[in-house]
């Protein structure tokens, strides 16, 4: 059960039962004020219990008059010039209310002083580290589909993952002897010159070896030469491993996405980590 990607004007937004909510993935200045009792209507209609919006800051006010609050925030996201916010609003206190505040704020805590010592990669010499094409993708989906359970997006569909190469979504890989060990993806605005390292996933034999940093590097110097101004990421905040890699490689914490995301079966609060590139 995958939720839908549809439009509401010039904006584009997510809804469905897997995540349970609407998400406003891109808003456009003409739609600010229609767009808002519209995806009221729709969340209250399905019965869905959060809306999640990402929004320019020149927005904030139009939606916090509107029961929005600010969850996390990417300062000059767009183009470098105006700062992203991510807003959420809630029908059910359950869902507004983290479940484990202690965890998610040791987490962060480990991982900023963790990042204050920088990582340094580590080397793979006997890996292929390099940017994943389309006759990889039934390899790619199947690694998705042995390490997550259930995702936000249809990963695990070899036809999905070929269709968004051809979009907005870069993906990298790293293989040894032929096998492919390690995948992520850069997905990326061109309009914003932002782009979210995402989708990143390891198989279990091979964890603790770094691979996750050295996608980040690969995919890193790759957007830059892209033309991508800001890197973010969006990771569980339950773990450790991914929100410390962020925080080894120069990203900033900036805010968590309460039970925002479902991930292999459930939902997962979110943290929110951002860097510039160049």
């Amino acid at each position: 059960m995958i939720d839908k990607i549809e439009t509401f004007g010039k904006s584009v937004f997510q809804h469905g039962r897997h995540n349970n909510r609407v998400y406003l993935m891109t808003l456009h200045a003409d739609d600010s004020v229609r767009i808002i009792p519209y995806l009221d209507d729709l969340a209250l209609s399905r019965g869905y219990t959060k809306i999640f919006a990402k929004v320019p800051l020149s927005a904030k006010n139009l939606f916090l008059e509107h029961d929005y609050a600010v969850e996390a925030s990417i300062p000059g996201f767009y183009a470098g010039k105006e700062t992203a916010l991510f807003m959420g609003k809630y029908f059910c206190r359950q869902r507004q209310e983290e479940r484990r505040p202690e965890l998610v704020e040791e987490i962060i805590r480990t991982a900023q002083e963790k990042g204050a010592h920088g990582g340094a990669s580590k080397r793979h010499e006997a890996k292929l580290c390099r940017r994943a094409e389309e006759q990889d993708v039934e390899e790619m989906a199947g690694l998705y589909r042995e390490v997550f359970a259930t995702y936000p997006f249809p990963i695990h569909d070899p036809a999905y993952l070929k269709t968004t190469m051809t979009k907005s979504v870069v993906y990298f890989g790293i293989w040894q002897e032929g096998r492919l060990l390690a995948l992520a993806s850069a997905d990326c605005d061109a309009d914003a010159k932002a782009a979210e390292m995402t989708d990143f996933a390891t198989r279990v034999e091979c964890r603790g070896q770094g691979l996750a940093g050295c996608l980040l590097d690969t995919m890193e110097k790759a957007m830059h030469a892209a033309g991508i101004r800001t890197a973010f990421t969006i990771a569980r905040a339950y773990s450790f491993g991914m929100n410390i890699t962020f925080a080894q490689k120069g990203y900033h914490f900036d805010g968590t996405l309460t039970n925002n995301t479902n991930i292999s079966g459930h939902l997962e609060s979110m943290n929110v980590w951002h860097k510039k590139l160049g």
